[in-house]
């Protein structure tokens, strides 16, 4: 039982989630900054007040919060811009850019060297083969 956990733990892809829980955890903390000193500051500079939730709606005397949930659905979708924005489109240049260098990139030496070879060892093989035709035919 302890053997096979510890190849559980070992795996790659175990490695790899718990590298990605982390990561997660610290961008977290970077999407509450952003939040905090960036979000809620433009929405009361456009709105008069921080967030929405003092918004509520009355119903037959029963009042509904619904502010908390404007609030919410406001701050996701203006984080879901900034990641697209600040850490989608450049990534997406940077891949798109690296993979125009890798188009470019010129085959080894050894690589020409080994074609070379080859089209000498065909361009021989094709003389011997006229050669052999002609000795053939006569």
């Amino acid at each position: 039982m302890i053997q096979g956990f510890k190849e559980f733990i070992s795996k790659g892809n175990v490695v790899d989630l718990a590298v990605g829980v982390v990561m997660g955890a610290a961008f977290g903390k970077i999407v509450t900054g952003l939040v905090e000193s960036f979000i809620n500051p433009l929405i009361a500079m456009l709105f008069g007040q921080p967030n929405f939730d003092s918004v509520k709606y009355v119903i037959a005397g029963t009042e509904f919060p619904i502010g908390n949930i404007i609030t919410a659905v406001v701050n996701f979708f203006l984080i879901a811009l900034a990641v697209y924005v600040f850490i989608v489109v450049p990534m997406n240049k940077l891949k798109d850019k690296m993979k125009k260098e890798e188009a470019i990139v010129e085959p080894a030496e050894e690589i020409l060297l080994l074609r070379e070879i080859r089209d000498s060892l065909e361009l021989r093989r094709a003389k011997a083969d006229a050669s052999m035709n002609k000795s053939s035919l006569s």
